[in-house]
């Protein structure tokens, strides 16, 4: 139906576009905020730019989905379409840091079918194909299968009180990279508690599903995509065997936040 390698080819690329535009290599960037504490970068408006023409080139028929593009609803009309973050983890991104990545999936009837990630500052590059298996670098990943929800291993500043049980591990701003962490057995958890896009986890939970985690919401049911409102309430990835006892562990917090 698709190209893969012409696919694969064109994330590396936009990849190699926001390379060279990051601080952490000493470009200069013009940053700005598109509302308060939302920060976006010349350089998330190239990659974006790069990508809707190439991968609409790729696939024509295909509607298109990103944070950076005005949402045109016709794309409610289409049953496949590009989900797109120029730039998962702007932040990162801006302050030179490498916890970033460009994030692509495609949608097919409201789950997706194909999601990479490029992050060439971590020089990683992450695939996965619904029913193929997810790979990082060209290597067959597992995920996570601890069986125990104490000691978890979570990507996180600080450790709320009630989950002092957990185990630190690195956080990069990019919760696509997060997620994929996941996926490639470098944490057991990732939980979110707030209302996110789906073009941050499109391509990431695919990848994590692959490898072989549970993917779900905060409130432990599937995640959907193409939807008229693009939001869900949290994203909680981890180890088939812990994903219950995560789920019963934010419950309250997850329903208070929510609301």
């Amino acid at each position: 139906m698709i190209d893969r390698i012409r696919l694969q080819e064109i994330v590396r690329e936009a990849g190699r576009i926001a390379h060279s535009r990051w601080p952490g290599d000493g470009h200069a960037l013009s940053t700005w905020e598109k509302t308060p504490g939302d920060p976006v970068s010349e350089a998330d408006l190239e990659v974006d730019a790069f990508l809707k023409r190439e991968l609409g080139a790729l696939l024509p028929s295909a509607g298109w989905l990103s944070e950076e593009t005005v949402d045109d609803p016709g794309r409610l009309d289409n049953d496949l379409i590009w989900l797109v973050d120029p730039i998962d983890g702007t932040r990162d991104f801006i302050r030179g840091r490498p916890g970033w990545a460009v994030s692509v999936a495609l949608i097919s009837a409201g789950r997706p079918l194909i999601g990479m990630l490029a992050a060439p500052s971590r020089g990683e590059e992450w695939i996965a194909e619904a029913g193929k298996g997810a790979t990082l670098n060209d290597q067959a990943i597992t995920a996570s299968r601890r069986t125990e929800f104490s000691g978890a291993r979570i990507p996180i500043d600080q450790l709320p009180s009630p989950d002092s049980d957990l185990v630190i591990v690195e956080k990069p701003n990019s919760i696509a990279l997060r997620i994929a962490m996941v996926a490639a057995d470098m944490a057991d958890l990732v939980a979110t508690l707030r209302w996110g896009y789906e073009w941050d986890v499109g391509a990431a939970t695919l990848i994590a599903r692959e490898a072989g985690a549970q993917v779900s919401d905060a409130f432990g049911a599937p995640l959907g995509y193409n939807k008229r409102d693009p939001r869900a309430f949290g994203v909680l990835v981890s180890s088939p065997e812990i994903h219950g006892a995560a789920v019963e562990r934010i419950a309250e917090r997850a329903r208070d936040l929510s609301k």
